[in-house]
This record gives structure tokens, sequence and C-alpha cells, in this order.
């Protein structure tokens, strides 16, 4: 006779095979695709959090998927720059970067996180490599000079990614490494500088550069709501047409993310999607499981999959 503990034991163990059965079409249809995962928000700041993102990394290499991590480091900028006394200003939505404040953020995205990011990745493996958007012509930036209206803006050293050479990330994923870049780029009209680059734009113009089959922007929040604050309105998927209807409307913390997604989805990329880094192992709920979790993007409306012979691609 199985005891209740034997009992809740099998139980368990079923629930788990479930899941992992529930994965197969999607390990099979994203086997040795590429996938860049933008890495931000409150998980940047949470131990707990940036563990699990690091396994989440960790586990997609190990079952055949190229992931490439990009990131930004905000609040670890604001902090470093309080520590230094160096006044941090925004305008129109972007941080003010003097040339002082630049070197603060180019020691912080290479030395601090990127750093960090790599060497918990690594606990799993030594299979994490870190780039700068500065090395082998990686990114190439234009600075910033005007608003989301077109009126001029002085944002001083803050730039967008105009041009990508992805040889340097390609060769690492070639060698079965996971690349993590860092979000400045150099002046190309002015080389002798760097920019300060949005880290969600860098990682659409990189997915779209390396032809990746997916986009993944971890921000703090579920995803995209049709009519916010009503939480009942949370969008689980949606083309890019009708992302495009949508924009104009959208809270202005929201646009530069959903903006990536679009520009990266006309690009050529599968499928982008924001999902909430607030939660652990957000990565693998949204690429695994049928419902996903936050908000995806496709160029149209995505098929279901099954696990078949016939969705291995």
């Amino acid at each position: 006779m199985i005891d209740q503990k034997d009992a809740d034991e099998q139980h368990l163990a079923a629930i788990k095979a479930s899941t992992l059965i529930e994965s197969l079409p999607w390990l099979q249809r994203f086997h040795g695709e590429t996938f860049v995962i933008k890495f931000g928000g409150n998980a940047m700041t949470d131990p707990a959090l940036l563990d699990a993102f690091a396994q989440d990394v960790v586990y997609l290499s190990m079952v055949g998927i190229r992931p490439v991590v990009v990131h930004g480091g905000g609040p670890q900028i604001t902090r470093m720059l309080e520590r230094l006394d160096i006044a941090s200003e925004f305008r129109g939505g972007y941080r003010y970067t003097s040339p002082e404040a630049l070197d603060v953020v180019r020691m912080v995205l290479t030395g601090q996180v990127s750093r960090d990011i790599v060497g918990r990745i690594n606990r799993h493996g030594p299979i994490a490599v870190a780039i700068s958007g500065e090395d082998a012509g990686l990114f190439t930036g234009a600075r910033v000079t005007t608003d989301d209206q077109g009126e001029p803006l002085d944002l001083g050293l803050v730039g967008e990614v105009v041009a990508v050479d992805p040889t340097i990330v390609q060769a690492q994923l070639d060698a079965g490494r996971v690349p993590v870049v860092s979000s400045i780029a150099p002046d190309g009209d002015h080389p002798e500088d760097s920019l300060n680059v949005n880290a969600d734009a860098a990682a659409a113009s990189l997915a779209v550069a390396l032809g990746a089959a997916k986009l993944v922007l971890l921000t703090n929040v579920p995803g995209l709501y049709r009519n916010w604050p009503d939480t009942s309105s949370l969008i689980s998927s949606l083309t890019a047409s009708e992302l495009t209807e949508l924009l104009p409307g959208l809270a202005s913390g929201m646009i530069p993310k959903m903006r990536a997604c679009l520009d990266a989805v006309e690009g050529g990329v599968d499928t982008a999607a924001v999902v909430d880094g607030r939660v652990p192992h957000s990565v693998l709920l949204e690429i695994f499981t049928d419902r996903g979790i936050g908000t995806e993007v496709t160029a149209t409306a995505a098929p279901e999959l099954t696990a078949t012979p016939e969705t291995k691609e």
C-alpha cells in the first residue's frame, strides 16, 4: 500500500514530467536558434533573481539554444554617480550624460554589471564572456539630438545604435559561449567619443543583425496593458500591425520597450516579448510553456505548436 508521502511524491513527479513534455515542441522548434535577451530592471539588483536568470541562460545553452545577453545598468549607474557626487539629470526621459558621467557609465557597465552577470553564469560552467558594444566594431552609435516630438534636445553623450557588426558575437556563439554585451557604443561621427545607448534598442538591433529567432526584454511590469491601469487588460500576444496602432497611446515608459519589439519583428526576428523580470525563471516560462508570460509580438498571428515531429524546424 502506498502511503501519503509516496503518493505526494509521485504526484509531484507527474507534474514535473508534464512540464517537460509541454516544453518539447518549443525545444524542437528552437534548437540551434539564437535568442537575444535584454536583462534589466529589478532582476539586476536582486541577487536571487539574478541567480535565477543565470540558471535560465545556462539551461537555454545546454538544450541547444544560443542565448545572447544584452544589459544596461540604470540603477547601478545612478548609485555610482551619487557616490561620486556627479549630477544625474534626466531630459525627455533620457539621462543627460556628460563626459564625466560617461566614464562612470563605462566603468559600471563593463567593470561591474557585465562582470557580475558573467560570474554568475559561469558558476554553472565556463561558458559566458563579456563583450562591450565598443569591441571589434560591434555597435556604431549616433548622438540623439531631438526628443520624441523632433524638438532639439541636448543629451550630451547619449546615442542610438545605427549600425551593428555581429562578427565578434557570432564567433563566441559558434564557440559554444554565451556573449554578455554591455550597451555602450562608439560615436560614428566622433570615434574618439563613446555613447550611452538604450539597452532595449541595442538588443533589438543586435537581434536583427544576428537573425535571431526571438528577442526577450526583461522589465518591471507583467507586460503590455490595453487599458492601463486596468490589470485585467494584459495583452498576451499581438501582431506588429496591432502594436503600431497602439504605440502612440502607450505610457512613456513602455514606448522604448515596445518600439524595440516592433523594430525587431519588422527587421526579421520571428517574435519579441516583454516579460516580467520580477518573476523567477521568467525567461523559461516565456519560452517553454504554452501560455508564456508577458506580452509577445509577432509579424502575424502565431500558430499553436503541438509535440509532434512536424513541429521540428
